[in-house]
């Protein structure tokens, strides 16, 4: 399901039950500003490449709004739409007085050398540098980005208003960054995991768990869980994905990661197909990279035809989880119909 139908979806059904008038639900979807720009830089070769970068503002109706930037192929309005919307709910729900926003670059981080990454990153923010600041939205690192890239933001954004710490959040620490930044959304999913099991009587140690995303949020959870007991058995990312029924090693297997890149040719697991992890036997299954990735696809491929159910029934998934829980780390990872 696209994702901003998925979220719109999933706002409307909490409409409902808070028994939100339909005005103020309509006001509620709108968001408050959409910014699109075409972002031209040369490359290393000397050629020139666009890119078109977003940020979507939704309310600020609590404070400043408040979101990442994520560098990734799939970036588009509607998904980012949604991610800032989704947002408005988050800092509302844990009552934080921001507001939600949300930005992206329709690029692969992985193809750009570090100086095109900067040009990018740098061009990127002249162009949008008058619509954030410390009182109006403020950045934050996500998918594909991190602290290097909030130092560039910060930098480039103090060119036009003067040094400006505060106008981005996950900057390195000698910048005026907070301490545990750079863990703390894998921290806080290991405190989400331990709240859920202790209502089933459970914890973390002795349990297995797979996890989709070996990135920032990933990699952070899997240390903390292994340093509590629990039993890593399954990880993947986009280089690749690893099974143990034993447990991986993690400390090592960030080691591996580290020193090549990539979770392929670590010798502490056995391969297997990254798809087949969300549907790995698992007490907790914790989805930590892109949206919609446990899906039912069948109701709407069986109104279209046998045909395109055909094509489609296969890549299905929300009926074959194994696991007895699911922790959403990512955003929006479990489509509405394989929610129900």
């Amino acid at each position: 399901m696209n994702a901003l139908a998925a979220t719109n979806r999933n706002f409307r059904l909490a409409s409902r039950l808070l028994g939100l008038d339909s005005k103020l639900e309509k006001s509620l979807l709108i968001p408050f500003r959409e910014i699109k720009v075409e972002c031209t830089i040369p490359k290393d070769d000397g050629t020139l490449a666009t890119y078109v970068g977003f940020r979507i503002q939704h309310d600020n109706a609590r404070g400043p709004m408040k979101g990442g930037i994520r560098y990734h192929p799939e970036v588009e309005p509607d998904e980012v739409n949604a991610l800032a919307q989704l947002m408005t709910w988050k800092t509302a729900v844990a009552d934080i007085p921001y507001g939600g926003a949300k930005g992206g670059i329709g690029c692969n981080p992985r193809d750009l050398s570090k100086s095109e990454l900067e040009r990018l990153t740098r061009v990127f923010t002249q162009k949008i540098h008058d619509l954030i600041g410390i009182h109006t939205d403020v950045p934050a690192p996500d998918m594909g980005t991190n602290a290097q890239t909030m130092a560039w933001i910060l930098d480039e954004y103090s060119k036009f208003h003067g040094h400006s710490p505060a106008v981005v959040t996950g900057k390195p620490i000698d910048l005026g960054g907070s301490l545990g930044r750079e863990a703390a959304t894998g921290r806080g999913v290991v405190y989400a995991t331990e709240a859920l099991l202790a209502e089933y009587g459970k914890s973390i140690k002795g349990m297995t768990f797979g996890i989709q995303g070996f990135g920032n949020v990933g990699s952070w959870a899997s240390r903390l869980i292994h340093e509590k007991g629990g039993k890593v058995i399954a990880v993947s990312d986009i280089t690749g994905a690893l099974k143990n029924p034993n447990g991986i090693d993690i400390p090592e297997l960030l080691k591996h990661k580290e020193a090549t890149g990539s979770l392929k040719s670590f010798n502490g697991g056995d391969s297997m197909d990254p798809n087949e992890l969300l549907v790995h036997e698992c007490d907790v299954l914790i989805p930590c990279a892109l949206g919609g990735v446990l899906n039912r696809l069948g109701s709407i491929a069986e109104h279209l035809g046998p045909i395109y159910y055909c094509a489609v029934c296969c890549m299905e998934n929300a009926a074959d989880v194994k696991a007895k829980f699911i922790i959403e780390a990512a955003n929006h990872p479990t489509d509405p119909e394989a929610d129900e």
